[in-house]
């Protein structure tokens, strides 16, 4: 299900859209070059969930990303040093 640039199409589930995107093979996106995926986790609440992980001793960047009409993304890594995404959705307005 990816378009001719390798990203992913969402498709809507009873939690809302998935998304999967390809990334090319020497990204520092992942944070290690040999992570050959990253997962991205959808929260309700960005900034509590960062510091939820940071009182828990992880990982965590302290760049947040916000992105008009799709949301607010964060960073971490877990205990083994696999980064991954957060990402907090844009609220939804009625057209």
């Amino acid at each position: 299900m990816f378009d001719d640039e390798g990203q992913g199409a969402p498709w809507e589930t009873s939690g809302g859209i998935t998304a999967m995107s390809a990334a090319a093979h020497d990204t520092d996106s992942f944070g290690r070059m040999d992570q050959g995926f990253m997962i991205n986790f959808r929260v309700a609440n960005l900034d509590a969930m960062l510091a939820q992980l940071r009182a828990a001793g992880a990982e965590v960047d302290d760049k947040v990303e916000t992105y008009e009409g799709m949301g607010s993304f964060g960073w971490a890594k877990d205990p083994e040093g696999n980064r991954f995404e957060l990402w907090e959705p844009a609220a939804q307005t009625d057209p």
